[in-house]
């Protein structure tokens, strides 16, 4: 019997990398994505039946290419992650036009893209998970945050547009509000001082997430927060 399949995309090496092992040890076959193939690459091999893609996920011809290239090598996708996100933090004087429209097109543009080329068939088997992962940015501008906080807030409108969609059709559509300074080694060279308690762990937020998968439709949840104790929200 063949795995199921998951696509993870915008595979880094905190968050990323972590939800591809999670899903891949909860039996799924992993598609990882990602711009540059160096990472994804070496998580493959780590893994194995994973696939990497390299694919600018704001290309609606690459995305394409790219989700069947998915479906030849490894099937019809039953779970897709959208770990992707970019921004510049700065106030509306300091962000370009640029700026603002490459986090849109990151955070926004890019999870419509994706989940357009599994919708359809999630649909006709009648189920099928799709996750953004998101922020609190989404729900409330901040001095910093005026091209990212917008491009988040588009990314939750879709979501939960979706969700109200799809619910009906099988398919769980949910947000995961994941906050904090991821705990890396460079983040942990960063901020030396700090203790274990202040960074979020890669591997318990890729396990809440993955609980998100395994809910009873009955009992579905649409927002998902999860942070360290620390973290201001």
């Amino acid at each position: 019997m063949s795995k199921p399949v998951c696509v993870v995309v915008g595979v880094g090496p905190g968050n990323g990398a972590a939800l591809a092992r999670r899903f891949h040890a909860g039996g799924y076959a992993v598609a990882l994505l990602a711009r540059s193939a160096d990472l994804i690459g070496e998580l493959a091999r780590e893994l194995e039946g994973a696939r990497p893609y390299a694919c600018d996920v704001a290309d609606e011809a690459a995305v394409a290419r790219t989700f069947s290239a998915i479906a030849a090598d490894l099937g019809p996708v039953q779970a897709l992650i959208y770990n992707a996100g970019s921004g510049v933090w700065g106030t509306i004087e300091e962000v370009g036009a640029k700026d603002f429209e490459q986090a849109w097109r990151v955070n926004a543009l890019g999870a419509f893209l994706t989940s357009k080329q599994v919708v359809g068939p999630m649909k006709a088997a009648g189920r099928g998970d799709i996750v953004f992962i998101g922020a609190t940015a989404s729900r409330r501008g901040n001095v910093k945050t005026a091209a990212f906080a917008p491009a988040k807030a588009a990314q939750r409108s879709l979501a939960e547009a979706m969700a109200r969609h799809l619910w009906p059709a099988g398919v769980h559509v949910a947000l995961a509000v994941l906050d904090g300074v991821v705990d890396l080694p460079r983040t942990r060279k960063m901020m030396p001082g700090k203790p274990d308690s202040f960074f979020i762990k890669p591997d318990d937020a890729a396990e809440s997430v993955w609980q998100l998968t395994r809910q009873p439709r009955s009992a579905w949840t649409f927002e998902l927060e999860a942070r360290p104790f620390g973290e201001t929200w």
